[in-house]
């Protein structure tokens, strides 16, 4: 099988297309013939070097196929299945440990830019009906980050309003959930193209953070006194005006960063003087997950793939998600 493997020390002209033995089926696992991922800032990253991983490791954290081996004792699937990764493949459900995310997939294990790979059966879940393979791929990073960040988490309830920040695959479906929920939805974006691509997706108001270098304050005006979730995924780099875009006992749910935003400082008065509780999430558990797909097919709901390269091509890929051109997900298929 071909695998496309991170030689050190990184960078994108370090992807190396290798040929790998193909796996087999022990007890309790499936082999699965993968056929699409999608793109994350986290596997840019990995690609880049930016988070250490071992030499020959597979990146990529979201991954969709068909089960093609089936190991002893594996009762809920069948040869034919089709399949989608988990990004924690031990975290079934319950609260976070350390023991359930300590295996991070295409970082501290092997991710899903590969023909194949065998996996224990809990770390797989099925696709959506009616999805494609490159559709399905979107979801295990994105797509549960969004719902966790919203639903579990967030505790959104219909009515309330909603703060997505860009238009990656993470922000445009978690308009697309917090919509379905009955919830009013103000974004941020970088151009007027893409904010008018918002409004069309029924955002009640957009602002353009290059125009107006203090968004937060513009969105908590347009949105009458600020927003009652809001999802932070600069980190550093967006979180004081996300705080100036939330109202007073709000919730901030940070599940990212951007650009120089591992490090930043806050205003911590105005955060506290504002009552507003901020999370911070990592993707979701299996259970979460099965709940996002039961959700997606309650109300239709698909994200834009904004553009699809072949197997030899991540490079590019990688390059194309640098320049920040998308509108919704890049994604890899084979």
């Amino acid at each position: 099988m071909k695998v496309i493997a991170i030689k050190q020390p990184g960078g994108l002209d370090n992807l190396s297309v290798e040929d790998r033995p193909d796996p087999t089926a022990g007890p309790g696992e499936v082999v699965v013939a993968w056929h699409a991922t999608s793109l994350n800032y986290h596997d840019y990253l990995v690609a880049i070097g930016g988070i250490p991983v071992p030499d020959g490791r597979i990146p990529m954290s979201d991954g969709a196929g068909e089960i093609i081996a089936i190991g002893e004792g594996v009762l809920d699937w069948k040869i034919g299945d089709q399949v989608m990764s988990m990004f924690f493949p031990n975290w079934i459900d319950g609260d976070p440990t350390f023991v359930k995310i300590a295996g991070v997939s295409g970082e501290t294990v092997d991710g899903y830019m590969t023909e194949q790979s065998v996996l224990p059966a809990t770390a797989v879940t099925r696709i959506p009906k009616g999805y494609s393979y490159a559709e399905a791929a979107t979801l295990p990073c994105a797509g549960l980050t969004a719902w966790n960040g919203l639903t579990h988490t967030g505790g959104l309830i219909a009515g309330q309003s909603v703060l997505i920040e860009g238009t990656g695959g993470m922000s445009l479906l978690g308009l697309q959930f917090a919509k379905a929920a009955g919830a009013k939805v103000y974004a941020t974006t970088s151009s007027n193209e893409k904010a008018e691509r918002l409004m069309s997706m029924g955002c009640e108001a957009v602002v353009n953070y290059k125009e107006d270098e203090r968004w937060g304050k513009a969105i908590s005006k347009l949105s009458g006194g600020g927003v009652d979730i809001t999802l932070d995924v600069g980190g550093g780099s967006t979180m004081n005006q996300s705080v100036d875009a939330t109202k007073m006992g709000g919730k901030i749910i940070s599940i990212g960063i951007l650009g120089n935003g591992r490090k930043g400082s806050i205003t911590f008065p105005k955060l506290f003087f504002k009552f507003i509780n901020l999370h911070g999430i990592a993707v979701g558990s299996r259970l979460m997950q099965e709940a996002m797909i039961n959700a997606i097919e309650a109300n239709n709901i698909k994200l834009n793939i904004d553009k699809s390269f072949a197997f030899d091509q991540l490079g590019d890929a990688f390059a194309y998600q640098d320049s920040g051109q998308q509108f919704g997900k890049i994604v890899v298929e084979w």
